[in-house]
């Protein structure tokens, strides 16, 4: 059970603050939901509190997984399958909708390999950027460390 305060991530859409635990009625239920605002754009969704794991609603991670994640993202021995790029992202895009930050860095990792050898679609570009931003905040959240720290420390790890 999330607290208001605690910060939480939401798959796909990144880290966001819970603003408050509400009851509210919808179709003739008395149902409780978690509000949640989004940092990156101050979106707010509603998750019922019930299907909150379910809907891959975390925490943010630990010190410990962010050096498993730095890992992930130094990995270059990693064979990316030979298909057409429609269906990669459609793949790619399931990784990111699961929630995992294993998954997401596994996503921006394989994209910057894939992308050593061969020009990505628009698609495949804007999806590196969403798995880098999500990486990003949480990872600057989970360090206590800004931003921009963050994007330099990944920056190394794709130019070394």
């Amino acid at each position: 059970m999330f607290k208001v305060g605690q910060l939480a991530v939401y798959p796909a859409h990144g880290v966001g603050s819970i603003e408050a635990v509400e009851t509210r009625e919808i179709g003739g239920l008395q149902q409780q939901f978690y509000i949640l605002r989004v940092l990156e754009n101050d979106m707010i969704i509603m998750i019922p509190t019930s299907n909150a794991e379910s809907v891959g609603l975390r925490p943010v991670i630990s010190s410990e997984e962010v050096e498993r994640v730095y890992d992930m993202l130094q990995e270059r021995d990693v064979v990316i399958e030979n298909q057409p790029w429609n269906r990669r992202y459609r793949d790619y895009m399931k990784k990111i909708k699961t929630g995992s930050v294993f998954d997401v860095a596994e996503v921006l990792r394989d994209l910057f390999v894939l992308q050593e050898g061969k020009e990505l679609s628009f698609g495949e570009r804007k999806m590196m950027d969403t798995a880098r931003s999500l990486l990003v905040k949480e990872i600057s959240i989970a360090r206590h460390a800004s931003e921009e720290e963050i994007e330099s420390e990944m920056d190394r790890f794709f130019t070394d």
